[in-house]
């Protein structure tokens, strides 16, 4: 009866969370279209962390030129592989492995790894509400539901690094 999110990188570690009835899988660097398979017949969204990934590979040197190192292709290609099934992707960025208050960053790499900007949202927004069961509090505009909202300067719908440009936050209607 509750939430479960797993962390897992291996394609076994995903299949043997998948069939354990787990609601997310993050991370998912090893997933193969099997397991992305398996997770869209079971209903588990995945939440690549792809941040976490380019993050890591800075820390060890990488400009972000490309060619990207090995394990970045690797989270870019397991990412591709999820939609390509049709998983459910939520928005999570593993914040830690980079400093807090750049969670934007996820949403920037999912864009560049070939999710269209408004489908980054959605995962960012009521699509992460509705996989958590909140959907009847946040992730929408409209009558009902919390006044949680940003306003950034420019349109994230064409270009999706406008959400680093946070210009007005309301938490509750405040």
């Amino acid at each position: 009866g509750r939430i479960v999110a797993a962390h897992a990188s291996t394609a076994e570690g995903m299949r043997r969370a998948a069939l354990a009835g787990v609601d997310t899988i993050e991370h998912g660097d090893e997933g193969t279209a099997e397991v992305f398979k398996l997770m869209k017949e079971r209903g588990v969204a995945y939440c690549p962390t792809l941040a976490a990934r380019d993050a890591i590979a800075r820390y060890r040197g990488w400009n972000g030129q490309e060619p990207a190192p090995a394990g970045v292709i690797e989270s870019r290609k397991a990412f591709q592989t999820a939609r390509a099934a049709g998983v459910t992707i939520c928005m999570r960025g593993d914040v830690g492995v980079f400093p807090h208050g750049e969670n934007a960053r996820e949403m920037v790499l999912m864009a560049e790894a070939g999710m269209p900007a408004p489908d980054v949202l959605i995962a960012a927004t009521s699509g992460n509400a509705r996989i958590f069961r909140i959907d009847d509090r946040v992730g929408a505009v409209r009558p009902g539901l919390l006044a949680d909202l940003v306003a950034v300067e420019g349109d994230p719908t064409r270009d999706i690094g406008a959400v680093k440009n946070v210009r007005m936050v309301m938490k509750g209607g405040v």
